[in-house]
């Protein structure tokens, strides 16, 4: 882990998708950060240790789906599947598909291995597993300001992790996708899926893919930030949405609540989700795993308040 001393910092923007802005002050405390996105050899540790089994791998319960197909309760979990060619791009589904047997043990279906990526970010975890995960290893989640003041490592207000080119004098400096998205991916970063972490270089704090590889769960219940009351005075240690106002208003009959993920991930395409910035954000449901969204943990020290 490494020390992130906190501070003040504008966190969101102005300049790029609605749910970003406004872009508003906020100041964080320090606390220590994994320099890491979790592994796959983390995650087997973990499993090893205490006979875990994640939600992707059990059958998933008919009262909390009423109305769904049994196929759609098999132990499965959500894959991206290249297309052929062009697709409509405001379909989703064209590119995402449920597949059984897909989990953190066989990140595209039946038939795949993490044996040869052990030291890629773990996949396929939906919010129940980090946090059981967390439990073990004694840590936390980070909020949504401790991710993003961590990320921009003392670039307030910067475009990217590391500055305001995407590829400054032609080098690539996360893992995004380069090509046309979702159909054609040219590689010059040099992976078509996940990269080993620490494959490029780190942030001003010393952490590695805080932009790209893998989307990474954050403890905040997901809100739009033009919701949140004051955004003219600095919030201090923010700490998100109630449970209830972060469930997607167009489905609330599914009634899913939705945590903040941050940093997008080797699916982002600069002619789709150019959200390889730390300001970006996504609501993930918190019962839904997918193969590029993993996660990191912090520590925070005990502070006097905190003590008996």
């Amino acid at each position: 882990m490494v020390w992130i001393p906190g501070g003040r910092f504008m966190m969101g923007s102005d300049k790029h998708y609605p749910e970003e802005a406004p872009a508003h002050r906020v100041q964080v405390d320090g606390f220590w950060m994994d320099a890491f996105t979790v592994t796959n050899a983390d995650f087997e540790r973990f499993v090893k240790e205490t006979r875990y089994v994640t939600v992707a791998e059990r059958p998933a319960d008919p009262d909390d789906y009423p109305g769904a197909l049994p196929e759609m309760l098999a132990p499965a979990s959500t894959v991206f599947q290249k297309p052929a060619g062009l697709v409509d791009m405001g379909n989703h589904y064209n590119w995402w598909t449920y597949v059984r047997g897909a989990n953190w043990r066989h990140p595209r279906g039946a038939g795949t291995s993490v044996r040869k990526i052990m030291d890629h970010p773990v996949v396929h975890v939906a919010w129940e597993d980090v946090e059981a995960y967390a439990k073990w290893a004694g840590k936390e989640l980070p909020t949504e300001a401790e991710w993003e003041f961590a990320a921009r490592g003392g670039l307030d207000g910067r475009e990217f992790v590391w500055g305001d080119e995407l590829t400054p004098g032609g080098k690539y400096m996360a893992n995004t996708w380069q090509g046309e998205f979702p159909y054609r991916n040219t590689q010059d970063d040099g992976y078509e899926f996940t990269s080993p972490v620490g494959s490029f270089a780190p942030n001003g704090y010393g952490l590695y893919d805080m932009a790209g590889n893998v989307w990474q769960w954050t403890s905040d219940w997901y809100q739009e930030h033009g919701r949140i009351d004051g955004p003219c005075c600095t919030a201090t240690n923010p700490r998100g949405a109630a449970r209830e106002a972060s469930i997607d208003q167009r489905n609330t009959a599914a009634g899913i609540p939705r945590k903040v993920t941050k940093g997008g991930s080797h699916l982002c395409a600069p002619n789709y989700c150019r959200r390889y910035r730390p300001a970006a954000r996504m609501a993930q449901p918190i019962d839904t795993s997918i193969s590029h969204l993993g996660f990191r943990c912090i520590s925070r020290p005990q502070r006097e308040a905190d003590r008996p």
